[in-house]
């Protein structure tokens, strides 16, 4: 009776396993190479340019990136930042680093991103009747997830800091919403 059990167990095992492998081959077989040299066109370049200008502010910012285009959902990219700040008798900072940046369209009029930025930050502080002169130098990590409305090359949405730390952070509130354009 083991023996009788055991082929039939045995046979199971074997249609099981040919079942698999035939799909297999046939998905093998289905499998197109694609040696054309096409990366380039799925490269698309934006960023950001920020200007900012008051009594005795100045705000300047330059943030250039560039995406791949895995397929028609997916994206994937680097960004650049560069920025100045001044506020006339109180401080100076610089703020420069980049980012890894993730796009799913799964319509495609919505864009969700997620954005990993790593950014230095120094500030020079001037002194005032209060304290004394001093300068502060620290990197600064977000990540940084949005949703925004797609259409054509340009998206505008709203992205969260999820590791926001008011006391750290480059931007005084963790929610910002942006204007997002790759050509």
């Amino acid at each position: 009776m083991n023996k009788i059990q055991f082929s039939i167990d045995c046979k199971y095992y074997f249609v099981i396993l040919a079942v698999l492998f035939s799909s297999y081959t046939i998905a093998q077989q289905k499998y197109v190479i694609d040696n054309s040299n096409n990366f380039w066109e799925k490269v698309q370049f934006g960023g950001g340019l920020g200007l900012g200008f008051g009594s005795g502010y100045t705000d300047i910012s330059v943030m250039p990136s560039a995406i791949y285009n895995v397929n028609e959902i997916v994206a994937v990219g680097v960004g650049l930042q560069f920025g100045y700040l001044n506020s006339r008798n109180y401080y100076e900072s610089y703020v420069y680093g980049g980012s890894l940046i993730t796009l799913v369209n799964p319509i495609p009029e919505i864009q969700l991103s997620a954005e990993l930025e790593q950014v230095k930050v120094d500030t020079r502080y001037e002194s005032n009747i209060n304290r004394p002169a001093f300068s502060d130098s620290y990197w600064n990590t977000a990540l940084y997830l949005g949703a925004g409305y797609r259409t054509g090359n340009v998206t505008i949405g709203a992205r969260y800091d999820v590791l926001y730390d008011p006391n750290k952070s480059l931007y005084g509130s963790g929610f910002m919403p942006f204007v997002r354009v790759y050509f």
